[in-house]
């Protein structure tokens, strides 16, 4: 193996390219992203972690803005997602002036996965060391969308989704709940899929709601508590409905 992990165009004999498969691992060790969509919301949301007392937490957003009607959320590497972010931004607004008409949530979604494939098959360089969530609205037929990127350069639409740390597990409780909802309740399901891996609770979660009418806003912390608080609420009533005794008829 570690002739062929050398150098990112060469494949190992049995077909894999070991640096792509090293991002994939930067990506797994990150902090968790989920993205879920509803009928007429999509929400974003991270784990993040507890800032330093002195640092400013509003400067280490991990979601983010890349146009009006579209927003990204990572897990990886926060400095590749910088430029990538950056290269991006970059795009919409040269598809606005070019065009003179907002770029579509899939044609920003193929522009960044182009190049995340780009870095993995130049000699010189490495693959971005993150995976991406990218929400939106499509300018044109008004619906909410929900992507997902790779460090390989793959793309595909989802219903909800997660990835990085524990994404599996996020994962699988998003098959088992998910349904098509709207407004409030789409925000209650991507916070409860968070807090299955994320511990302390609230504090420790960053969450964005994008809608069509008012664009990307992000939940202030005592927002996130307060449906946090809720949540918890829920399963202690599960919890003692199934304590219970079965009442007699």
């Amino acid at each position: 193996m570690a002739r062929y992990d050398r150098a990112i165009t060469v494949f190992s004999p049995d077909g894999h390219l070991f640096q792509v498969e090293y991002a994939l691992e930067a990506v797994r060790k990150g902090n968790a992203a989920v993205g879920v969509r509803g009928t007429d919301i999509v929400v974003l949301g991270v784990e993040k972690k507890s800032a330093a007392k002195l640092q400013d937490s509003r400067s280490v957003r991990k979601i983010v803005n890349l146009d009006d009607h579209i927003a990204l959320a990572c897990a990886g590497l926060k400095a590749d997602a910088r430029v990538l972010i950056n290269r991006a931004r970059i795009e919409c607004q040269s598809h606005r002036l070019t065009v003179e008409d907002p770029v579509t949530v899939e044609y920003i979604t193929r522009y960044i996965a182009g190049l995340q494939q780009k870095y993995t098959q130049s000699g010189g360089v490495r693959p971005f060391g993150l995976s991406t969530l990218i929400v939106g609205f499509d300018p044109y037929t008004s619906a909410p969308s929900l992507y997902q990127t790779d460090p390989s350069g793959t793309f595909s639409a989802w219903k909800a989704n997660a990835t990085g740390r524990n994404s599996n597990s996020i994962r699988e409780f998003l098959e088992k709940n998910y349904k098509e909802t709207s407004g409030q309740e789409t925000i209650k399901l991507a916070i409860r899929a968070l807090l299955e891996v994320v511990e302390s609770g609230g504090k420790n979660i960053e969450v964005a709601v994008m809608t069509k009418e008012h664009g990307l806003r992000q939940l202030e912390e005592a927002e996130i508590d307060a449906i946090a608080a809720e949540i918890e609420a829920e399963k202690e009533a599960a919890e003692t409905a199934k304590k219970a005794p079965p009442k007699e008829t």
